[in-house]
Order: structure tokens, then C-alpha cells, then sequence
């Protein structure tokens, strides 16, 4: 039976990562756990378990997508990227940094993937404006990729990872955010600082801004721009109301979202059904079927043999316990995937003894590493491979040992400072 589960993960795990002739992630996890249940790996109890654990997670990240595109269409992003590009007064280092704040802004509030996918083109164009060439572009659109990733830690809905995570833990949204905002600190700056390091004499000491159009000429409807603010404003209400009230993150991402397109399709600024048709209802499909493949590694006792190795790593101290989590979340993410990573790890941390500041300790140093781990290597995220896909379309072309060589550089000492971070921030919290 173990052979078994094992087979079944590591087919599926390919067929999601590989995706032959365009195949969708959700109809390779949806097969590798009808194969699962098929062959008895797992039962329909197991299915309910699951579906209960990630429909909150996968539905609020859907929905923040929606949010996302919308915001895009209304040239949101554009604007902000624009009013950026300006305030830099022709500095290129300066402009550089303010393009990594903006990515760790929008994945903040609007997930990895939409800061991965939506600022990446708008980045890429305003640099062609610009007239740097491609030694000059590079940094930026690396920069827009690594910082999508290693800034998405603050807030519940920054990453799908997380929102898993705290489902899992039942973590509420503030308490999420009062533990990890200071280790996204700790991201942030180790991000840059590396970033700087690894690209500094690649990147224009100076640009012409005269060529940036101004930025009100990328709004695309001021009334709908106007309203984007109070619909932000009223989302992260309404994300501190969820603790709160006890209610699903999901619920009031959707209710917003659905408000958001009702105010769009009265301005015609974008076409409701198409954007509903567009987001990533695969991932929903993916999230549970990917979580019930896994769901047969528990139950063939291959998650508890990784949560006594964690268990084990505890006992040199907290500081110990924390690293050897993150870096064990972030090899495994950076090999299988960060979606699997994060769900197995989940049930090795709840299958051992730890608990109070240990346990704590375990569940967000998992998130770090499967959040940060993924940059090493392209197959580590979704996000990295469509982010690739993107550019792919956009005529820019790296290739996975090129990306290998920057992501294993970039990512291992920014993961140890943020862990470093974490464990340093546990203390003073308690």
C-alpha cells in the first residue's frame, strides 16, 4: 500500500508540474485522487475531511483573483506602476526599488499569483518604454518575479500556502497577520539586499521619464477607480471581521468580488462573464484533489515518520526547530511543488508532540519555506511556471538552469534571515 500511494503522488505530481499538451492541474489532481480512492488509498471519509479543510482556502483565492483582474482592467496596477516610475525622477536604482515595494504590496494584499502575473507584463512594458535593453530588463523582471513570492507572507490571502495553513490550524486572520507581518519585514529587506547584490551592475544608473506616459492616462474608468479605494478599504475590513465573527475568508472575498463586478459591468468597463469564465476555477478542483493524494501518504504512515523528524529537530531548541522546518518545507517545495509540500507538512507538524510556542513556531516556519522555498527551482510554484509561461509569450525565454542558478542564490540566505526573523519575533511575542 505504500508503493501504492506513492506511485499514485509521484504520477500525479508530474502530470501537474509536466501538463502535456496544455492538460489542466486540476484534471491530473482529480485523477490521482479518483485513482486513490479507487484503489482504496483513501476512502469517501477521507474526501469529506478534505473538501472540509480547503474549500475556504481555494474559494477565497479565487475570488481574490477576480478582485485582481478587475483592478487590472481598471488600469489600478498600471497607475501605480506609472506613479512609481515618475517619483524615481530618472533614478534607476530608485525606480528599481520602488518596483520591488510594489510587488510586495500587491502580493500582500492580492496573492503571489496576481502579483506574478499581473505586474510581471505591466513591469516588462514599462521598461521597453524605457529603452533599456535586455541586460537592463532582466533585473526588473526577476525582481518582479522573486519579490511576487518572498513578500507573500504578511496577511492570510497573501498565498494560497497560507490560507491552507491557517485553515488548517484555524488560524484567524489577525493573529495570522500579527505573527508574520515582522518576518515579512524580514523578507522584504533580505530581498532587496539580495536582489541589489545579484543584479546591481545590471541595473541603469539612470532613465529618460519623459518617455512614461502620465499616469491618469492609464485609468481606464475614474469612477470605477475612485470606487477600487473604498472596495479595498471595505475588503480589509471586512478580512479582520472574519476573526472576529468567525466567519469564512472566503465569504466576504466573494461578496466583494461579486459587488466588484456588479459595479463593472454598469460601467462597461469590463464584461462580468468573462472574468468569472477566466479565474482559476482549476485550482479549486486542484487544491482538493492534490490534498486527497496526499491524504494517502497519511494514511500509509509516511506523514508521521516527517513529523518525528521535525519532532526530533525540536529538540536542539526552538531556534533549531524553526530552521530545520523552514529548510525542510523549502527543499521539499522546491522539488514536489510548494501545494503538496505545505499540505504534508501540515500533517506531520499536527502528528507530532509539539505544542504552545513550538507548534507555533513549526506552522509558520512551514509557511515561510513553502512560500520562499519554491524560488530555488521553476517547478516550485504555479505562479513561477505561469510566470515563466507569461514571459514566454512576451518573447523573453529563460531557461531553468539560468533560473536555477539566480533561484538557489537569491532564496537560501533570504529564507534563513526571515526564519531568523520569525524565531527572533516569536520571542518577544510569546
Amino acid at each position: 500500500m505504500v508503493y501504492l500511494s506513492v506511485g499514485i503522488f509521484l504520477i500525479t505530481l508530474i502530470l501537474v508540474i509536466w501538463q502535456p499538451k496544455g492538460l489542466s492541474i486540476g484534471w491530473s489532481a482529480l485523477g490521482g485522487a479518483i485513482l486513490a480512492l479507487l484503489l482504496r488509498v483513501v476512502t469517501l471519509k477521507d474526501v469529506v475531511e478534505v473538501t472540509r479543510i480547503v474549500w475556504d482556502a481555494t474559494l477565497a483565492f479565487v475570488a481574490i483573483i477576480i478582485i485582481s483582474t478587475i483592478l487590472d482592467k481598471v488600469g489600478f496596477f498600471e497607475w501605480a506602476a506609472l506613479k512609481m516610475a515618475h517619483a524615481a525622477k530618472g533614478d534607476g536604482r530608485k525606480v528599481f526599488f520602488y518596483v520591488t515595494v510594489l510587488g510586495a504590496m500587491v502580493a500582500a494584499f492580492f496573492a503571489n499569483d496576481g502579483a506574478a502575473l499581473i505586474l510581471t507584463p505591466i513591469v516588462l512594458e514599462k521598461v521597453r518604454v524605457l529603452r533599456f535593453d535586455m541586460k537592463k530588463m532582466i533585473p526588473f523582471i526577476m525582481a518582479s518575479g522573486f519579490i511576487a513570492d518572498t513578500t507573500s507572507l504578511p496577511l492570510v490571502v497573501s498565498n494560497l500556502v497560507n490560507i491552507v495553513s491557517a485553515d488548517f490550524f484555524h488560524i484567524g486572520f489577525l493573529n495570522y497577520a500579527v505573527h508574520m507581518v515582522v518576518p515579512d519585514l524580514f523578507a522584504f529587506l533580505a530581498s532587496v539586499l539580495m536582489l541589489y547584490v545579484f543584479f546591481g551592475k545590471d541595473i541603469p544608473k539612470s532613465y529618460d521619464p519623459t518617455h512614461l506616459s502620465h499616469p491618469s492616462e492609464a485609468i481606464a474608468h475614474k469612477g470605477m477607480f475612485r470606487a477600487s479605494w473604498v472596495i479595498l478599504a471595505v475588503l480589509l475590513a471586512g478580512y479582520i471581521v472574519t476573526q472576529l465573527l468567525h466567519i469564512p475568508v472566503s465569504l466576504v472575498a466573494g461578496v466583494i468580488a461579486i459587488v466588484f463586478l456588479l459595479l463593472g459591468s454598469r460601467t462597461r468597463v469590463i464584461q462580468p462573464w468573462q472574468v468569472i469564465r477566466e479565474a482559476p476555477w482549476a485550482i479549486v478542483v486542484f487544491s482538493i484533489g492534490m490534498y486527497v493524494v496526499v491524504y494517502g501518504l497519511r494514511n500509509v504512515g509516511l506523514t508521521t515518520i516527517l513529523g518525528q523528524l521535525i519532532q526530533s529537530s525540536t529538540t536542539g531548541g526552538l531556534y533549531a526547530g524553526t530552521l530545520a522546518m523552514g529548510f525542510i518545507a523549502a527543499l521539499l517545495s522546491s522539488v514536489m511543488n510548494n501545494m503538496p509540500t505545505v499540505m504534508i507538512d501540515a500533517l506531520a507538524i499536527h502528528s507530532t508532540q509539539a505544542t504552545g510556542i513550538t507548534q507555533q513556531a513549526l506552522v509558520y516556519a512551514n509557511i515561510i519555506g513553502s512560500d520562499l522555498g519554491p524560488k530555488i527551482t521553476p517547478i516550485g510554484s504555479l505562479a513561477t511556471l505561469l510566470w515563466l509561461h507569461v514571459l514566454g509569450k512576451k518573447g523573453i525565454h529563460i531557461t531553468w538552469g539560468q533560473y536555477f542558478k539566480t533561484g538557489i542564490v537569491l532564496t537560501v540566505p533570504v529564507l534563513f534571515v526571515t526564519l531568523s526573523g520569525l524565531y527572533l519575533w516569536m520571542r518577544m511575542i510569546g
